[in-house]
């Protein structure tokens, strides 16, 4: 077999059957007027390393293959490229989020390698980081395999940009403080600019607490908390399997007032309306979760158990400043976990109840 017949094998092989002889019978052709006008020009037959070198310019048969393929040649195209990297950088946000969590109960437990800790929520991160690239880039080359275009990206509207000032990162703190680099950085959007920005970062984190509520999404590190070199697992309590159903209904409630929020961020008083109904039952749904008592049980590798549970008597400011600063066993750190979710709990319902006055408010005026 010469080299020519090698390397048209190389490229058939890489296109479709239907299609493969008359493509091959084409690159023959380009190849052998190719060697014969090289060879006029040097007056003698070429070698197989000027022979070579023609077909390296005629490109690899990879990319030669490639030209004839009908459809995208790329996972993520240009035009999808930047809703890509948006939602890859607004859910490695998320997961940056859910791991802080967990090191930080990992850190007032007492922990007796605390490197250790940190070295797992690393680790943990760029796990769950690198799952959520893949999904996202198998969800983008669908779309750009089958050519789907959701009415989103072709029928937006100017006043609906703000979403993407979350790509931006740069300009969240000084933009949250309020400093002058903010309003500079947002000084030519209108005075109610980055109007869906929170709606697009909540729909992305309560979409993910949904996937892991209903266990498609694992973040193993917040079911086990390390004890002085000794793995404790984490056991939630009977009232989260009572409230599963009201916490999902619930979360998927705000996805969908967040999602709606997104794409129509002007629609204030429809927006008050729904949110005061979400406030209600987060108010309902913290009750009923304080008002249990018991929310979940840590177990040793000897059998040992201690309950983290709690009530409004927890809230005291001389306890919560002594925080961390009991015996580092077992009961120790549930006491610990359970002041923790007793304050939790109740800046849950005063952040509720000023959402519940804030969207009477925006009801009333618009």
């Amino acid at each position: 077999m010469d080299m020519i017949d090698r390397y048209l094998n190389a490229v058939a092989a890489q296109l479709p059957q239907d299609e493969r002889a008359d493509i091959v019978a084409e690159l023959r052709d380009l190849i052998l007027s190719r060697f014969e006008a090289k060879e006029e020009e040097l007056g003698r037959p070429l070698t197989e390393d000027e022979q070579e070198a023609i077909l390296r310019e005629i490109g690899h048969p990879l990319v030669v293959a490639a030209r004839y393929r009908k459809g995208p040649d790329h996972l993520v195209g240009p035009e999808l490229f930047p809703y890509w990297l948006f939602g890859v950088k607004a859910g490695l946000l998320v997961l940056l989020a859910v791991q802080a969590i967990g090191l930080f109960i990992h850190l007032i437990s007492g922990t007796a390698d605390s490197g250790q800790a940190i070295a797992q929520a690393f680790h943990g991160f760029f796990g769950s980081g690198l799952t959520l690239i893949g999904v996202a880039t198998v969800a983008a080359a669908v779309f750009e395999h089958y050519d789907i275009r959701p009415k989103w990206m072709t029928q937006w509207r100017v006043k609906d940009l703000g979403a993407f000032g979350l790509s931006d990162p740069a300009a969240w703190g000084a933009s949250v403080a309020g400093t002058e680099t903010a309003k500079q950085t947002w000084r030519l959007r209108p005075a109610k600019a980055w109007p869906g920005a929170e709606y697009a970062f909540s729909f992305i984190a309560v979409g993910m607490f949904c996937l892991w509520w209903v266990g498609l999404l694992h973040f193993p590190g917040l079911v086990h908390v390390e004890l002085l070199g000794a793995d404790a697992t984490v056991t939630p309590a009977p009232v989260w399997t009572t409230l599963f159903a009201p916490i999902l209904i619930y979360a998927l409630m705000q996805m969908t007032v967040d999602l709606n929020s997104l794409f129509r961020p002007h629609a204030v008083r429809l927006r008050a309306a729904a949110r005061l109904g979400i406030a209600a039952g987060g108010l309902w749904l913290t009750w009923m979760i304080l008002q249990a008592g018991h929310w979940f049980t840590l177990t040793a590798d000897d059998g040992e158990t201690a309950r983290v549970a709690g009530d409004w008597g927890m809230l005291d400011a001389e306890r919560l400043r002594t925080l961390g600063d009991g015996a580092r066993d077992l009961a120790g750190v549930a006491d610990t976990l359970s002041v923790v979710m007793v304050w939790a709990l109740a800046f849950s319902a005063i952040s509720l109840i000023f959402s519940l006055f804030a969207n009477l408010w925006r009801l009333a005026r618009g």
